[in-house]
């Protein structure tokens, strides 16, 4: 399975935020939406980064809650992995693993289309596993 099945099944829409808002926006924007990460970016621009919850909790334990005041320009991360519509569950997994990172945008053509998570690739992944199981039990069985 690609990419692209999920972003069929999930949609595309991305939550963003813009690089001058504070930190503490960004937390709130994170739990009313119940993401784990969010990119940032000028309206309608590339990415310029990703801030994830991770991000914040390790500036909150190394500098307490003055960091909510900081921009999220100065916490996020710039080097940005990402993936293309076309790739694998798979090469996705590993890279995710690899880069120990759990959300990741999908790029098409220069543009960001979509941001999918860890969690949106391991239920497509299982998904996937639950149906060759069915298949296979069905051929064992006759059916």
């Amino acid at each position: 399975m690609r990419i692209e099945r999920i972003i069929q099944d999930k949609g595309g829409d991305v939550i963003t935020i813009a690089p001058g808002a504070s930190v503490a926006e960004a937390a709130k924007l994170l739990s009313d939406n119940k993401i784990g990460a969010v990119i940032v970016c000028e309206q309608g621009q590339s990415p310029a980064g990703i801030l994830s919850e991770r991000d914040i909790v390790r500036q909150l334990s190394a500098n307490g809650a003055a960091c909510l005041d900081q921009t999220v320009s100065e916490l996020m991360t710039t080097k940005l992995q990402s993936c293309a519509k076309d790739d694998t569950l798979d090469q996705v997994l590993t890279k995710m693993t690899d880069g120990r990172f759990r959300h990741m945008p999908v790029m098409e053509d220069g543009k960001m289309i979509a941001l999918v998570s860890i969690g949106d690739v391991v239920k497509s992944r299982l998904g996937e596993l639950a149906h060759e199981r069915d298949a296979l039990e069905g051929m064992v069985r006759g059916l």
